[in-house]
């Protein structure tokens, strides 16, 4: 991806998007289908996502994946048909190579944004590493996140901001986060589905609020983030995880269609102001 917004001639921002988890082969195949049709008339680079295992479930009986291997190799064959990088989310140090194999950029959980042996494992692997900001950091604090990433040998960071804890059932998000994190050196993505989660819901499954995902998408792209981070699915009412805050896919056109023309706009404007 970092390489991506090196040959972006339209200065577009990038996405990372797909389903929260590999249900299977053939719905992310064509999530991912879709998705490439769309980014590539809007001229958006695109990388796929999609979680080969989920590891921070609230309840024991929730979802958890297809297996490992089996969902890694769906990731990969995305990779090699579609000819697009792959992201997917590591839980301990031990899963970084194994995910290395697989994968074009490793994906590190907000809860886990501050664990060294995970980010140095991940950083020794050579693949981007993407940081999710933890709902407990200051912007800033990320500094120390991705020195760790730097000083293990690797400095293909990117840093998402994805929302703080307020209170015990909610999220906010604070846009002066993507300034401030871009002030690091890093570019910077907003993560718009899971700012918008409300966790800790008395039945053990984490609530949303999609019908603000456009709203906070159309904010971070023009305050200036670097990259956009959702995640959709074609019935989010089915999914098997997250589906309380995702995207319906049929949406998802014109949504970037609008945050386009809001980049161009910024970028316009910028220019002219020179």
């Amino acid at each position: 991806m970092i390489e991506l917004l090196k040959n972006n001639p339209d200065n577009n921002f990038f996405l990372l998007a797909g389903p929260c988890v590999i249900e299977g082969e053939e719905m992310a195949m064509h999530i991912a289908e879709r998705i490439v049709k769309i980014t590539n008339k809007l001229k958006i680079p695109y990388a796929f996502k999609g979680s080969y295992r989920k590891a921070n479930r609230s309840r024991m009986d929730s979802f958890r994946g297809i297996g490992d291997e089996k969902a890694l190799k769906i990731l990969k064959k995305i990779h090699d048909t579609f000819n697009i990088p792959v992201v997917t989310d590591i839980h301990a140090a031990n899963e970084a190579s194994m995910a290395a194999e697989y994968v074009d950029i490793l994906q590190i959980p907000a809860f886990l944004c501050r664990q060294t042996d995970l980010l140095v494992a991940a950083a020794k692997t050579g693949k981007i590493i993407n940081i999710k900001k933890g709902q407990f950091l200051s912007p800033l604090a990320m500094k120390y996140a991705a020195e760790k990433v730097v000083e293990a040998g690797n400095k293909k960071v990117l840093l998402t901001e994805r929302g703080t804890t307020f209170g015990y059932q909610d999220l906010i998000i604070d846009f002066r986060s993507i300034p401030e994190m871009q002030s690091l050196g890093y570019p910077v993505i907003l993560d718009a589905t899971h700012s918008l989660q409300q966790p800790n819901q008395a039945g053990g499954i984490t609530g949303g609020m999609p019908y603000l995902i456009e709203t906070v998408a159309k904010a971070g792209i023009a305050v200036g983030a670097d990259g956009l981070f959702l995640e959709t699915h074609e019935n989010p009412a089915v999914a098997k995880s997250d589906g309380k805050n995702m995207l319906k896919l049929d949406l998802l056109e014109g949504l970037l269609t609008k945050l386009v023309r809001i980049r161009k706009a910024i970028i316009d404007e910028n220019n002219y102001t020179k």
